[in-house]
């Protein structure tokens, strides 16, 4: 027991009075005044407006402040004290921190608050009161609407001086739309936003059908619409939520695999789970690294701006694969976060845990008592203003015997009680004609209160119709929230995905570093590479679009390395693990993107890359040919240094052309500007070191140099183009294919054979190819060139050039064969077979139509 003592006074009069009390009785008695005032007026919304008290009255002062959307901005300090001085007997932070909640779009999916200046992100927190302004939002005037129209019962505030309504209007179900979140004591709400239009599409099929099931419910609420975005992995948690009031669902960000540098892979995040900021990522990535238990991950870059939104770079270490690394990324970080629902609000002033249908029912009904209230009210202002009127149509049609009954009386009172008796008029109906301004009785006037009279009429018949007719009623309800959604309504952000939502580990899914499987390096006539898994690289389905042609491929490991044949006789050491990589389909590689092969190699001014080659020891080595005629095939003992000259050229020289050979005995071949075409067997040219010079390749007449260098089997193509000495360099007059077979084998060093006659004007060529069929053209965007068939004859001449030709592949030389197969091996395999040629059947290695 504990005892309450007075203060002893020193008057006479005054006893000293001790009280004997229980203290268990006490505190009990306290704790739950303490918790009905928490959970009452301060922790849990109302589940007619979605508003907690102290939000509620936030919107009602700014509302009684008049600060419309239409209106400037005012300091936040002033409404923070407006709302403190006469309605919430709280502190300013807790009102300035539910001020800023309400104008943060990355919290509220359709913020109330339309706020000016610095209130905050995810990371960080607002500025003071004393900086920052606000007003009213456009969808807050949805919720104050019609509180003058009896819409809603009023309370006394804190000191019973003023009057604040007990809940809003809410012409739209904000609880839902917004959702909620407090603690109280022994409960606490945890509600997720939803998406307007799908509420209230929801909400309109429940008053029109009011024993739909949940389901019916869901096919136009899936479930949650956050306001960053993101996507919610599993629904199975969502629908027990709906259902009884309780569930939870994991909220994972939006990413994407992109290119972030030529030479890097990166995970590129546009969208976080409801609530996480960037900086909580970033500062969990980093522990995480440093500790070891992340791996693959070289730098985190946030790139967030007010302009493009959240973009968070995580740059990827080479050799790592980029979904193992974001499945990491989902366990180990808050790119992935559950969200726990608990549907707790207030209903008749009672918590109660409420699912989907429930809630809607709450506030549908509430809407409908709203409507019914307002129109009543209206119905009671039209009928007393058509009393009015009607009194004042009586008065006109005899207003000179009005006139002189008011002139005649001693004052206002017997003035208004001679009215009435003469006219039968109200008392209400006669103060107004003593009120009524002499400019009124004109003859106009009669004809505007007569037709304001049948007006009145009008209206108060609808409004009556409303009231004796539920259906109208509802309709009524139903067409103001179709309205509302559709003036403020906005697409769905959030995906939902139905999968069950489990995180696989790396280990037990996609393997976390890039196996060193057998690869292709492809290089195409725009200087894109990339390489490939796929069993034919160049892609043979024969259905794709305008795109860029292949001119290259070598083989090698995905952790291993290519080398860059240049103009200028060098060899680059690349590691194909930096190329971006085609992925596997089973019709042809798809490339995720292409990168310039401009990026991996350092090149000098006007230094060309003629071809990629793999750097096998046991490969029959290069073939070089240069514009001064000279051939060298070179022994394939490469140094292992990053840069390393293949040949020794002369000055003035340079190399045009560079292959791989696969067998050795592929022909070579020549062809020169004046249109000699020269071919010999590989045998024929004995292999020379990195630092040989090279033999004599073919005979040049006086001025003439190589244009062309390759190699092909017995059905390749030769492809020449012409053209006039006054056209620009490059440009093809007259273009004629014809099969290689035509043209017989010469000794090497010799002039070889024409290849091209030349049509009047025409004096040299300006393009050549020879190569294995099918031949695939692109020009310099790297779009397709159908080319004519092969059935030009060897010293023929050219037909009109379908387009100007930068660059010609092939698909034959290349097969689906292991990084170390064997030259042998390589020679007996069959060359992939390619399907009709046409202008749309090149590869890209790009994202789009272009280069």
């Amino acid at each position: 027991m504990a005892r309450s003592k007075k203060p002893e006074v020193l008057d006479d009069d005054f006893v000293e009075n001790i009280i004997d009390i229980d203290v268990e009785e006490e505190m009990r008695s306290a704790f739950l005044e303490y918790s009905y005032s928490v959970i009452y007026s301060r922790a849990l919304p109302d589940a007619r407006d979605g508003l907690k008290p102290v939000q509620r009255r936030i919107l009602f002062s700014m509302d009684e402040l008049g600060l419309m959307p239409t209106k400037n901005h005012v300091k936040s300090s002033r409404v923070v004290g407006e709302v403190m001085g006469k309605y919430h007997p709280h502190g300013d932070l807790a009102i300035y921190d539910t001020l800023v909640r309400m104008a943060q779009d990355f919290t509220m999916r359709l913020p109330l608050v339309d706020g000016h200046g610095n209130f905050g992100s995810l990371d960080q927190g607002p500025a003071a009161s004393r900086y920052t302004e606000a007003r009213l939002a456009p969808a807050a005037l949805t919720l104050t609407e019609s509180l003058d129209e009896n819409t809603v019962d009023f309370v006394p505030n804190y000191d019973d001086s003023l009057q604040q309504p007990s809940v809003l209007p809410a012409a739209f179900p904000n609880l839902l739309v917004n959702g909620a979140s407090g603690i109280a004591v022994g409960m606490a709400t945890n509600m997720p936003p939803h998406n307007l239009g799908e509420v209230v599409q929801a909400a309109v099929h429940l008053i029109k059908n009011p024993d739909c099931s949940l389901d019916d419910l869901m096919r136009f609420i899936p479930g949650p619409d956050l306001p960053m975005g993101g996507r919610i992995v599993g629904l199975e948690g969502v629908r027990d939520a709906y259902l009884s009031g309780r569930g939870s669902f994991r909220t994972r960000a939006t990413c994407s695999i992109e290119n972030v540098t030529p030479r890097k892979k990166g995970i590129v995040v546009t969208e976080l789970p409801y609530m996480v900021g960037p900086e909580k990522v970033i500062d969990r990535m980093r522990d995480l690294v440093s500790s070891k238990k992340l791996q693959g991950i070289s730098d985190v870059k946030d790139l967030s701006d007010r302009h493009h939104g959240l973009r968070l770079v995580i740059e990827l270490k080479n050799g790592f694969n980029p979904d193992a690394v974001l499945e990491q990324l989902y366990k180990l970080t808050p790119m992935e976060e559950s969200f726990g629902i608990n549907n707790v609000a207030l209903v008749d002033g009672q918590p109660r845990t409420l699912g989907l249908k429930d809630l809607l029912r709450v506030y549908t009904d509430f809407r409908i008592d709203v409507v019914r209230r307002r129109t009543a009210y209206r119905l009671g202002k039209k009928e007393d203003r058509l009393h009015l009127v009607d009194g004042l149509l009586i008065a006109i049609l005899d207003i000179d015997e009005v006139i002189q009954i008011i002139r005649s009386s001693d004052d206002s009172g017997i003035a208004r009680e001679r009215l009435m008796k003469v006219f039968d008029l109200s008392e209400a109906q006669a103060s107004y004609i003593l009120d009524l301004q002499l400019r009124r009785l004109t003859k106009f006037s009669r004809l505007e209160l007569e037709k304001e009279a049948e007006e009145l009429r009008k209206e108060i018949e609808k409004l009556r119709a409303i009231l004796a007719d539920v259906k109208l009623l509802h309709k009524v309800v139903c067409d103001e929230l179709l309205a509302i959604a559709k003036e403020y309504g906005t697409p769905r952000r959030t995906v939902l995905l139905e999968a069950s939502g489990e995180t696989k580990t790396a280990k037990s899914a996609t393997p976390l570093e890039i196996a060193d499987d057998p690869c292709w390096v492809l290089l195409s006539s725009t200087g894109l590479v990339a390489r490939t898994t796929n069993a034919d690289p160049l892609g043979t389905d024969g259905n794709r679009r305008k795109h860029d042609a292949i001119v290259a491929a070598a083989r090698t490991s995905a952790r291993g390395e290519f080398g860059v044949v240049t103009s200028t006789g060098r060899l680059f050491r690349v590691s194909a693990l930096e190329l971006p990589h085609l992925v596997d389909t089973h019709e042809a590689p798809v490339l995720d993107g292409g990168a310039p092969l401009a990026a991996f190699v350092d090149l000098a001014p006007g230094e060309k890359v003629l071809t990629v080659t793999s750097l096998r020891a046991d490969s029959p080595g290069l073939a070089l040919g240069t514009a001064a005629g000279v051939v060298k095939r070179v022994n394939p003992d490469y140094a292992n240094k990053p840069i390393m000259e293949v040949i020794t050229l002369k000055a003035d020289d340079v190399v045009v052309g560079a292959v791989e050979l696969q067998t050795g005995t592929e022909e070579l071949v020549f062809v020169t500007n004046e249109a000699q075409l020269l071919h010999f067997n590989a045998d024929g040219v004995r292999p020379q070191g990195r630092t040989g010079g090279g033999v004599a390749g073919i005979k040049l007449g006086k001025g003439a140099h190589v244009i062309h260098f390759g190699s092909v089997s017995r059905d390749g193509v030769v492809v020449t183009g012409a053209g006039h000495p006054s056209s620009p360099d490059g440009e093809i007059t007259s273009l004629k294919v014809a099969p290689f077979a035509e043209f017989p084998a010469k000794g090497r060093a010799t002039a070889g054979v024409r290849a091209h006659r030349f049509l009047r004007g025409e004096n040299h060529l300006t393009f050549a190819w020879v190569g294995s069929a099918p031949a695939r053209a692109a020009d310099a965007t790297g779009k397709a060139i159908t080319l004519p068939p092969a059935d030009g004859k060897r010293d023929g001449s050219g037909d009109t050039a379908p387009g100007q030709i930068a660059a010609i592949g092939t698909t034959a030389p290349y097969t689906d064969v292991s990084a170390d197969a064997s030259a042998s091996e390589v020679a007996e395999q069959t060359p992939v077979s390619a399907a009709e040629e046409s202008a749309e059947g090149t590869l890209s290695l790009f994202d789009g139509d272009d280069a």
